[in-house]
């Protein structure tokens, strides 16, 4: 199942950075393939992510991609994460917190430096940009885009056949269910699968393959 999942999402249109936004649907689910992970003879999934407001999956992926905000994707701030802890930055405990709100904001540690913060967000910004690359799948209504997410999620958290490459980034991620299930996210791991008449129905309807899917050079 997780090897057709990865057959027919690679019959999508790949799209990669820079993107434009009006080929993408206003709602959906979106699917994140990492330049070097190899899984099932091709660009294994990553990452499988989607939106709660209405039309916002464009929205979501400019948070990911565009602004330098780690605050508003969690994608971002477990990328700089794991940037830090791979080169044993002491930062890490200043990055992990989260200044969303006015008061967090106004407490933030005299640790924290805004400009160290903003060239980290760079480096995320330039890892994100280059690594990775995405295709999507138009679902309009928010239950069935959060149900569809995590049937793929615990697909392919369940496979034993496309894990990480041991050069993978996540691996030096603090989160144990990164680094263990090879994926850029917590939740939904490990739970009930996508059955294949569901997979099939929603992945029926694809665009040909773009020029992007170049082997192991995805995602440039």
């Amino acid at each position: 199942m997780c090897a057709l999942a990865h057959e027919m999402l690679r019959e999508r249109e790949l799209h990669s950075f820079p993107f434009d936004a009006e080929r993408i649907s206003r709602n959906g689910i979106y699917v994140l393939f990492e330049k070097g992970e190899e899984g099932h003879g091709g660009p294994r999934i990553v990452r499988v992510g989607t939106h709660t407001g209405a039309n916002q999956l464009r929205s979501r992926l400019v948070q990911h991609f565009l602004k330098e905000n780690k605050d508003r994707s969690i994608f971002r701030k477990n990328i700089g994460r794991c940037l830090l802890t791979r080169s044993n930055d002491g930062y890490l405990p200043i990055w992990q917190q989260d200044f969303t709100a006015r008061a967090a904001r106004l407490a933030r540690p005299a640790e924290f430096d805004a400009v160290r913060q903003a060239a980290i967000e760079s480096d995320v910004s330039r890892y994100i940009r280059d690594a990775f690359s995405f295709v999507t799948i138009e679902v309009a209504e928010k239950d069935d885009r959060l149900r569809l997410e995590a049937g793929l999620v615990s697909l392919v958290s369940h496979c034993s056949e496309c894990g990480p490459s041991g050069s993978w980034l996540g691996l030096h991620s603090p989160k144990d269910r990164i680094r263990e299930s090879g994926l850029w996210q917590v939740n939904e791991l490990y739970k009930t699968p996508i059955m294949e008449p569901e997979l099939r129905t929603l992945l029926a309807p694809v665009a040909r393959r773009s020029s992007g899917w170049r082997g192991g050079e995805h995602g440039t």
